[in-house]
C-alpha cells in the first residue's frame, strides 16, 4: 500500500505542475494582451508607427545627393542614370534597404528638380 501512495503522490505532483504551468502561461498571455491594449489606448503604438513612417519619408536634398553620389550641378539625366545603376546593383547583389534609400533619394531630387523647373531656376 506504500507503493500505491507514492505513485499517487507522483501523479498528483505531475498534475499540479501541468496545471500550474497552464495557469502561468494563461496569466502571461493575458498580461501581454493587456499591455498591448493599454499601448493602443494611450496611443503609444500608433505614435511609434507614425514616427517610423515620418522618419522613413523625410530625406533632405543633401542626403539624397550623397546617396546617389551627385552634385548640385548634375543634370536630371545624370541623376537618372546614377539611380538606374545603383538601383540595379542593389536589386541583384545588394539589399532591399539600400535599394529603397536609392529610390527615396531619386524621389526627393525629382521633387527638387520639378520645383526648380516651375520656378524657372535652371537645372
Amino acid at each position: 500500500s506504500e507503493k500505491v501512495g507514492t505513485a499517487d503522490a507522483g501523479k498528483l505532483i505531475a498534475n499540479l505542475i501541468v496545471m500550474g504551468s497552464g495557469i502561468i502561461g494563461r496569466a502571461m498571455l493575458q498580461a501581454y494582451r493587456k499591455a498591448l491594449e493599454n499601448a493602443n489606448k494611450t496611443g503609444v503604438a500608433h505614435e511609434a508607427v507614425n514616427n517610423i513612417r515620418r522618419a522613413s519619408k523625410t530625406m533632405t536634398e543633401q542626403e539624397a545627393r550623397q546617396i546617389l553620389g551627385v552634385t548640385e550641378q548634375s543634370t536630371w539625366e545624370e541623376i537618372a542614370q546614377r539611380y538606374d545603376k545603383l538601383f540595379e546593383r542593389n536589386a541583384t547583389s545588394g539589399s532591399f534597404y539600400l535599394q529603397s534609400k536609392v529610390h527615396r533619394a531619386k524621389e526627393c531630387l525629382e521633387n527638387v528638380y520639378q520645383k526648380n523647373k516651375q520656378d524657372g531656376t535652371p537645372t
